[in-house]
């Protein structure tokens, strides 16, 4: 048999494998991406609630120091009333 018929017939052959190996590999790079997508997604949903236990803390926070505010701003205002008034 001639090399140039041998290497005919195995040209298609090594081009079916190396066109297989590329398709393992697109199937592997999906499953892995699935796979981080899955285990992304409850990380995810995990950091949201963090943050919405953070901003309802903070929401707490600002309502505090908003009544504080209120307050100081009263006794502010009862003070400069008590200068003024005549006696």
């Amino acid at each position: 048999m001639d090399l140039s018929a041998l290497l005919d017939a195995l040209t298609p052959v090594a081009g079916i494998g190396v066109i297989m190996l590329g398709f393992v590999k697109i199937v592997r790079y999906w499953s892995q991406a699935s796979q981080a997508r899955s285990t992304g997604g409850a990380q995810l949903e995990s950091r949201l609630e963090s943050v919405e236990q953070d901003l309802a803390a903070l929401h707490q926070e600002l309502t505090d120091t908003q009544e504080r505010l209120d307050f100081a701003e009263r006794l502010l205002a009862q003070s400069r009333e008590s200068k003024h008034l005549p006696e």
